[in-house]
């Protein structure tokens, strides 16, 4: 899943494509470079964010998508939690809700989400952007999201959502410390176990940087990107959700060839 952010003031790339040709055209640009799915979203969910009115991330958003549903042919998904902005997005030709609300910010949320009959992304958030890091805190991290996690998804199939289209997501960097985000990283198996494709999202946010305090800016966290997605899809991620496409299809390729040549070599004696 390639990212494309119509907004000022994303963590990452805030700005770079606030105009719809530029949106478009980074779209496409992804595209060429292996996304299966893109990500377009009009309001920024970085810790601190404020809120944008659900008519602004409309215009925002629904030109690209239109734009991009011109030229192609596969998933698009729109991140957002307003339903007002799913309808108007699936309207324009979005396959996906990717919801870090986990379809809880409007109480129609899960009806709607019914209505449209797309695939959506039930995401595990403690708090709301503006105040999600404000001193988390959990006694199990795996146990509590993913028990949250498995209740949204039941209230969603309540509500007419069917189970083939759920996605979930662990809401890596989403009211989590850096504890927290490694242990819903390892333990990622769990979540997957619960029986629904799991998407993680952890590209350039700011636990690479609590590992290694040199990568200040977004752009210096190209190799802890990578590497937790490989670790989320080893540990049972169907899609990572990530900037830098052409870098993770390729270390993904990598990352299966050698499985592959595990399979087919076995497992080898010592070497003498």
């Amino acid at each position: 899943m390639g990212i494309v952010n119509v907004t000022p003031d994303s963590f990452s790339d805030g700005g770079r494509w606030a105009s719809t040709d530029q949106a478009v055209e980074r779209a496409m640009a992804l595209v060429a470079d292996g996304a299966d799915v893109l990500d377009i979203g009009g309001e920024s969910t970085r810790p601190g964010a404020e809120p944008v009115d659900q008519a602004q991330e409309i215009e925002r958003v629904v030109p690209v998508i239109a734009a991009v549903r011109a030229r192609w042919g596969g998933a698009i998904s729109v991140d957002t939690m307003k339903p007002a902005v799913a309808r108007a997005a699936v309207a324009a030709g979005a396959t996906m809700w990717n919801d870090v609300s986990a379809l809880t910010c409007a109480p129609d949320g899960a009806a709607i989400a019914a209505e449209l009959g797309c695939d959506v992304v039930l995401m595990h958030m403690k708090g709301e952007p503006r105040t999600m890091q404000a001193d988390p805190t959990y006694d199990d991290v795996v146990a509590e999201v993913g028990d949250y996690l498995w209740g949204r998804a039941e209230a969603a199939m309540a509500a007419g959502v069917a189970r083939e289209r759920i996605w979930l997501d662990p809401g890596i960097g989403f009211g989590k410390t850096l504890t927290h985000n490694l242990a819903l990283t390892a333990g990622l198996g769990a979540l997957a176990a619960l029986g629904f494709p799991v998407l993680y999202a952890a590209s350039r946010k700011r636990t690479i940087q609590a590992v290694d305090p040199t990568a200040t800016q977004a752009t210096d966290r190209l190799g802890g990107s990578l590497a937790l997605a490989l670790e989320g899809a080893a540990r049972g991620a169907r899609m990572v959700r990530v900037h830098d496409v052409r870098e993770t299809v390729q270390a993904l390729k990598v990352q299966a060839a050698v499985a592959a040549a595990r399979t087919v070599g076995g497992a080898g004696g010592p070497c003498r």
